[in-house]
This record gives structure tokens, C-alpha cells and sequence, in this order.
């Protein structure tokens, strides 16, 4: 994932090979993607913040194998994965709340007493590898972030958006919005 004129092309194939793969939960990972987009929608988010709910796990689609792990007591880092391929293309605004909506899962565990019973039990299989609940130094630090509410939000779509029979927008309905945003970052390099 390279070229700017490919990239939404790759994205697209990407979800075509693996989309429909399961991640441990109800949904496929296209419906989980689908989901999540329209929930940032719903929510009147930015367009940066539509596209990152669409493709916040994109890591788990480029580096399937590395997603086994998890149950193996391995961390895939799958956002990482996913923020690094895709910033090569799309603005920080886009990258650095996928690069953290793993922390923030992390960071509602410390703060919110809550929190950890409203997670699916393959989002808590997930925590237990990725740190668990944050410490205290790491909560302070998560907050001075400067994408920290984006990735709460994105955080909270990612929670909400694994319903089965969830009506949302096809995929390709997000080509237009996905190709301005690279088109944007390109302009201003």
C-alpha cells in the first residue's frame, strides 16, 4: 500500500480477500467495519473520523496470520499495522486514532469502573494480550495524545459495532470520501 492512485483500489481488495473472515465476534470484519463507519456517520463525525472507523482494523485484514496470535498469548498489534500501511496515504487525522483506539480500550478499562463489563469476550481475550487496564503513568500520557478524544470515539464505535443485521452503507459508498482524503493529503505534501 504505497501509491496514493492504489490505495483505495488495495483497501477494497483487502476487505474482498478478508472481510468475511471472523474475529471472534458476531460479525464478519467487513460487517464490523460497515458498522463502525455508520455509527461516525450517525454521530456527525468528520469525514477523517468516518474513514478511520471504516478502517480501523485494516491491520487485521493485512496481517491475518499475525491476528492467531492473540489466542496464543500474542499481541499482533494490529493497529499499528493497520496506522503504518495506511499513512503512507491518508492524514495523521485518519492514522493516529486507529493508532490508538487500542489504547483507548485500555485507557477506558483504568478510568471507567464500568467499562470492562461492557466489552465482548473477544475484546477482553484481546486486552489481556495488548496490556490490560493502563496504569497511571500510561493514563496520563494517553491524554496528552493529541488524536486522545478522536481515538475514544472511534473506541466507543468500535464497542458498539458488532451487531448482527445492522443496516449500513455498502462499502463502496466510502470510495468518494476515501479518495478525497487521500487526494487531500497529496495536495499538501
Amino acid at each position: 500500500m504505497l501509491y496514493p492512485d492504489l490505495m483505495v483500489a488495495e483497501i477494497f481488495a483487502t476487505f474482498a480477500r478478508h472481510g468475511a473472515e471472523s474475529y471472534g465476534e458476531n460479525v464478519t470484519q467487513i460487517d464490523h467495519a460497515l458498522q463502525c463507519a455508520q455509527l461516525a456517520v450517525d454521530h456527525d463525525c468528520a469525514d477523517t473520523l468516518v474513514a478511520a472507523a471504516l478502517l480501523h482494523d485494516i491491520g487485521r485484514l493485512l496481517e491475518p496470520a499475525g491476528n492467531d496470535g492473540e489466542h496464543y498469548g500474542i499481541d499482533a498489534r494490529h493497529e499499528d499495522i493497520g496506522a503504518r500501511a495506511l499513512a503512507t496515504c491518508f492524514p495523521p487525522t485518519v492514522t493516529e486514532p486507529i493508532r490508538l483506539h487500542v489504547a483507548a480500550k485500555r485507557y477506558l478499562c483504568a478510568v471507567d469502573a464500568g467499562y470492562r463489563a461492557t466489552l465482548s469476550d473477544a475484546s477482553l481475550s484481546s486486552l489481556a494480550v495488548q496490556g490490560g487496564a493502563m496504569t497511571d503513568e500510561e493514563v496520563v500520557r494517553f491524554r496528552a495524545e493529541p488524536f486522545f478524544a478522536e481515538a475514544i470515539l472511534l473506541r466507543r464505535f468500535d464497542d458498539w459495532g458488532k451487531r448482527t443485521g445492522c443496516p449500513v452503507a455498502a462499502l463502496e459508498s466510502y470510495r468518494p470520501l476515501l479518495d478525497a482524503l487521500i487526494s487531500t493529503k497529496v495536495r499538501h505534501e
